[in-house]
């Protein structure tokens, strides 16, 4: 199992918030409004982002995954969290990760994007 994400904001998030935000931006979804999975289509393959459960969460195994829950995050007006409370944005077009006045930049968020999904080494 790996490390979770959540998206976390003030308001609870609806079903149909979700899917008129996701389709928007590009971003899939396959499953039901009680569960299913973001999908975020890179080059001719279609990759899972998110699970929704009547909430999102995410198990990043790339810095692609992480720059596009970030997004989903970010268009829905909430948080990325991560499990020790750290948080995940973009800011000035790059991917960071923000633990108290500590920042970790992942990347441009556009270089990631067009990299795609390759998977963290372990």
């Amino acid at each position: 199992m790996g490390y979770e994400l959540r998206v976390e904001r003030p308001a609870p998030l609806a079903f149909a918030e979700l899917a008129n935000v996701l389709g928007g931006a590009g971003f899939e979804f396959r499953g039901s409004q009680e569960k299913g999975e973001v999908l975020a289509r890179h080059g001719d393959g279609v990759h899972a982002v998110a699970v929704w459960d009547g909430g999102l969460s995410g198990t990043p195994g790339s810095d692609w995954q992480v720059a596009q829950l970030a997004r989903v995050s970010a268009l829905l007006g909430a948080r990325l969290v991560g499990e020790d409370g750290e948080q995940y944005a973009i800011r000035d077009g790059l991917v960071e990760q923000l633990n108290g006045s500590t920042a970790y930049e992942f990347g441009k968020i556009d270089e990631i994007l067009a990299a795609g999904p390759s998977v963290w080494s372990q």
